[in-house]
């Protein structure tokens, strides 16, 4: 699947990437290749929760795998 991802740059200089259809799922990392493997678990992790939970993932699937916004 396909996730729409948010990269911000805080003022300390460390990415954050959250996932709006997906919420809370959120990660951090000192370079924008160390978020993106952060978030990536996140999502995993996230999937996994939900599936365990039963709840189900229509309407959740995104276009856009990354949209920046610095």
């Amino acid at each position: 699947m396909k996730w729409k991802i948010t990269l911000e740059i805080d003022e300390d200089g460390w990415y954050t990437a959250t996932v709006p259809s997906l919420p809370g799922c959120i990660s951090q990392g000192k370079t924008k290749n160390e978020v993106l493997r952060h978030i990536r678990e996140a999502i995993e992790l996230h999937l996994e929760s939900l599936a365990e939970e039963g709840v189900p993932l229509t309407g959740r699937r995104e276009n856009a795998i990354v949209a920046v916004r610095i």
